[in-house]
């Protein structure tokens, strides 16, 4: 069943007065436990799709509609509380706060929705044991290395149990080793929990470990293939 519906979606970008379609009356759904991954060249869209489904940007047309919600429709106050509690972000900078240790990063969220602490203490736990890290609990980012960063970012991103997750280019920054070891949690705790993934990438590893790819190229779909 799906959990997200992109109803022609377009969105044009005015760079040096000349238009962009980023997107060109893009339909595309998401069921729930996918681990999906969006490709395509530089410029295809990917970044911006991916934007526009998690309510960073709206589209100039077109509908996105999550578990009967038109996000795109909502307040600006809105759209923050339902990313709150629906969505959890990675971005290949990692976008950790550098005053809190790991397991405060990845309560956080959980902070903000009105958690219990004992609650938040023990999700955080969890998701550090399930990233493989629980033994830096305590240390600040700057003491972690790139992989390590981006295990917290993908525990801070599952620690309020969003309905999907939406990671943008997580492995840019991370060697062979740290992104693979990533890239078997995040598919693990995605077969697990049955979170639902969807990537833009274009990394290769992405796209063999992902159950779907979807090939964007000029703000057009050009391919969508299940395996």
């Amino acid at each position: 069943m799906a959990i997200i519906t992109l109803n022609s979606i377009s969105r044009t970008y005015n760079s040096k007065q000349v238009p962009v379609h980023a997107l060109n009356c893009i339909d595309l759904s998401f069921d729930e436990g996918e681990f999906t991954a969006i490709v395509g060249p530089s410029g295809s869209g990917k970044t911006t799709l991916l934007n526009i489904v998690g309510g960073l940007d709206d589209p100039d047309e077109g509908d996105v509609v999550i578990d009967e919600t038109k996000i795109n429709a909502l307040s600006g106050n809105e759209k923050i509380k339902f990313r709150l509690h629906h969505i959890g972000f990675i971005f290949q900078a990692y976008n950790l706060i550098p005053v809190l240790t790991a397991r405060e990063n990845v309560e956080f969220i959980l902070e903000l929705q009105g958690v219990p602490k004992s609650e938040r203490k023990k999700r955080s736990a969890e998701l550090l044991e399930a990233v493989g890290i629980p033994e830096k609990a305590d240390i600040r980012p700057r003491q972690l290395s790139g992989g390590q960063q981006q295990r917290v970012a993908v525990a801070r991103a599952l620690a309020s149990r969003p309905r999907f997750v939406l990671a943008d280019e997580p492995t840019a920054n991370l060697d062979s080793a740290s992104a693979e070891n990533l890239l078997a949690i995040m598919q693990e705790l995605n077969q697990k929990e049955n979170t639902t993934f969807i990537f833009s990438t274009h990394d290769e590893r992405v796209v063999k470990m992902a159950r779907r790819v979807v090939t964007l190229q000029d703000g057009k779909i050009k391919t969508d293939e299940t395996s």
